[in-house]
């Protein structure tokens, strides 16, 4: 008898403490939703945001009112969303630079990835296309490349959107992998790399699969691998970086949603679970693989383990081409 009176006890112990937040994940959200992105209005994260919000506004209720932080790598927009009040009213936007490279690339950050921000759920994986200008290099392969860049070292160069990003960081990765020596040539965005490409002032790109996409279709440049871990749908004749001989080249640039960290952990698992939701609606899918990107979903703790795990992997890269940030 005491024993059950003492389990019963427990019991009741337990559902008083958990039952102010099961309470509050059903409240919320009871007012608008807060979104910050850390980048410019019209690009990929700000549309993918806009497309989702669409689809939460109609589960929640409630207004969902996007703000776009751009500049500085992601910096101080990523900063105001670990810095914002931790009730489930602000989320933010965070991707492969903010979360997993700046740590390395920057001296110092005014925020911390793994201690100020709350890891939600993985939207989207997007990978990138290696090009080259097919009237400038006669590569058909990646092999014939790295044959090409061995037999004139220092000639051949790789446009990038600027230093630090996904299509950088995969330039380098490749120099290490392959063992080449190619010229990194920065630019101020993305759209200008790939035009230069195409005029023939570069050799290679490694570019998002969204951008490059085009492109390839029209034959102004050439895909040689894509750096997915396994093909894609889009390009199912183009081989990943592992089967055109470079067995564990991998690289994209995810983007998910994350919290400041003291949000209700009760919150992060509505807002996970509603998202998953909407990830795995049929127009949204449709629209993530249109572009050659892969659909994300899975637990708080998937996320946050992919965070952990990229910024080891690109802190290694940074550090061993000497990257430092614009």
């Amino acid at each position: 008898m005491i024993r059950t009176l003492m389990r019963q006890a427990s019991t009741l112990a337990l559902v008083s403490l958990l039952l102010p937040s099961m309470l509050l994940a059903q409240a919320y959200p009871s007012k608008p939703v807060r979104w910050i992105i850390p980048y410019a209005a019209g690009g990929s994260a700000d549309t993918r945001a806009r497309q989702l919000a669409q689809e939460l506004i109609k589960l929640w209720g409630q207004p969902i009112i996007i703000e776009n932080k751009p500049g500085a790598g992601a910096v101080p927009g990523t900063d105001l969303i670990a810095k914002a009040v931790p009730d489930g009213y602000t989320i933010g936007m965070g991707n492969l630079a903010p979360l997993a490279v700046n740590p390395t690339l920057f001296k110092s950050l005014p925020y911390d990835p793994i201690k100020d921000l709350a890891p939600v759920v993985l939207l989207e994986k997007g990978p990138l296309v290696l090009m080259v200008n097919p009237s400038l290099l006669p590569a058909k392969s990646v092999a014939e490349l790295i044959a090409l860049a061995k037999a004139k070292p220092g000639t051949l160069s790789f446009a990038s959107s600027g230093n630090g990003g996904s299509h950088h960081l995969s330039g380098e990765m490749f120099k290490a992998m392959a063992g080449i020596d190619i010229n990194h040539i920065p630019y101020k965005g993305g759209a200008p790399a790939a035009s230069d490409l195409m005029g023939g002032h570069v050799s290679m790109m490694f570019e998002l699969m969204y951008s490059g996409l085009p492109a390839v279709k029209s034959g102004k440049l050439r895909a040689l691998a894509v750096t997915s871990s396994q093909r894609l749908s889009v390009l199912p004749d183009v081989p990943t970086m592992a089967e055109a001989g470079l067995p564990g080249f991998e690289s994209s640039n995810w983007q998910g949603i994350v919290a400041p960290a003291a949000t209700p952990r009760s919150i992060v698992v509505k807002i996970n679970a509603e998202t998953v939701k909407v990830l795995n609606m049929p127009e949204m899918r449709e629209k993530i693989v249109a572009q050659g990107n892969q659909v994300g979903g899975g637990t708080p703790e998937e996320f946050g383990a992919l965070i952990r795990s990229e910024t080891a992997k690109w802190g290694k890269v940074v550090r061993e081409a000497g990257v430092r940030a614009d």
